[in-house]
């Protein structure tokens, strides 16, 4: 194996370890979510939002439903890990999207418990939520680096 393959190999393997420990991340809160009562904050809220401004696009949501939709989606994330780990096309991407959306998602617990003035559901994971981003956008950074600079020319 060439030194660029080991590196390649060696970036593959902290891309999709980032990865997995953000979807841990994510379905560690989702946990703290369902049981600390996230819906019961988060739907009156929608409701409210909705009547001082009807186009607001964010659902309400009924507990099982939610909770099998995000479960259904952390299963995905998993299963895409080996995706991941091969750089299939999208995968990068899809690492910039899943980090700035949870990067979003833990600093809004964390900024909104300051706003509310108490501790929302969800705010004890989000630091985590937002460790875990910075890892893998870390990760996704530099295997694009060393993924996107040419091999060097071999030959006469």
């Amino acid at each position: 194996m060439s030194a660029s393959g080991a590196g390649d190999s060696s970036q593959a393997a902290r891309h999709v370890r980032a990865w997995y420990l953000l979807v841990a991340a994510l379905g560690i809160h989702v946990a703290d979510e369902a049981s600390t009562g996230f819906l019961e904050f988060y739907n009156p809220l929608v409701l409210r939002i909705r009547d001082a401004w009807p186009a607001f696009p964010m659902p309400t949501f009924t507990f099982g439903v939610w909770l099998a939709g995000l479960v259904a989606l952390v299963a995905a994330l998993a299963l895409a890990g080996p995706l991941v780990r091969r750089s299939a096309p999208g995968t990068r991407t899809a690492s910039w999207i899943l980090t700035t959306i949870m990067m979003l998602n833990g600093t809004g617990h964390m900024l909104g418990s300051l706003y509310f003035g108490r501790w929302l559901p969800g705010t004890t994971s989000a630091p985590l939520l937002l460790l875990a981003s910075a890892m893998l956008a870390r990760a996704t950074l530099q295997r694009r680096r060393r993924g996107s600079t040419p091999a060097p020319a071999s030959g006469t």
